[in-house]
């Protein structure tokens, strides 16, 4: 197998990852990093020091190929696929890239703080810093928003990486921050995102593992 992905069915960014890989109709393996067992987690150490998923590993070339974003570059540089999830049009590529980062860097990074202060002890919570996250996730959610009100996709009416990232994004968002009724342009787009068959082979696979997700 040329195409081996390290990866965690709970992830978001693996989510993305393996959205795109089911968009592409690629074969690959797919091997689950559990960091609760010190022999898949020194492996995947071994393969990626800085230990953070997802991880393509590319027998064929001898390429190891860590962040999500780049990940899916590289599959479509070097295994191309059924579509493409980056256009060819320099400036549709840009708005991939642009709407691909928002999506990464607005609404998980905050999301994720939310969910991490959830599980932290009672001494250790963030007050100040959870506040901040719930801020900056409330405004990018407004922006999905408005800007959802005038296309089907991400970045236009084809789908592509933004909305690779996009789909994790939003659903983990709605659980700290419900979309609808106050976003239903964004609820509608999720709806959308979830009925996309790649994204529901993605979370048919992480079913049994959602329970884990830290409840308010």
């Amino acid at each position: 197998m040329a195409l081996i992905l390290h990866a965690h069915p709970l992830s978001s960014f693996c989510h993305k990852a393996l959205t795109a890989l089911y968009e592409l109709d690629l074969s690959f393996e797919q091997r689950m990093v559990d960091f609760g067992d010190p022999a898949s987690a020194e492996a995947f150490r071994a393969l990626w020091p800085m230990a953070r998923m997802p991880v393509l590993e590319d027998t064929g070339r001898n390429a190891v190929v860590p962040e999500s974003s780049i990940l899916i570059e590289y599959l479509q540089i070097y295994h191309p696929g059924a579509v493409r999830l980056i256009p060819q049009d320099p400036d549709a590529a840009l708005e991939v890239r642009a709407r691909d980062r928002f999506f990464d860097l607005s609404v998980q990074v905050p999301m994720q703080k939310i969910v991490n202060d959830r599980i932290r002890p009672a001494d250790a919570k963030d007050p100040h810093g959870l506040a901040e996250a719930r801020a900056h996730l409330a405004t990018a959610l407004d922006i999905v928003e408005r800007d959802l009100e005038s296309r089907t996709w991400a970045a236009g009416e084809t789908f592509s990486m933004a909305d690779c990232a996009a789909a994790p994004a939003l659903f983990y968002a709605d659980k700290v921050m419900p979309l609808a009724p106050d976003r239903p342009n964004a609820a509608a787009y999720l709806k959308r995102l979830k009925a996309r068959p790649s994204y529901a082979r993605t979370l048919k696979e992480a079913e049994p593992y959602l329970h884990m997700f830290p409840e308010a």
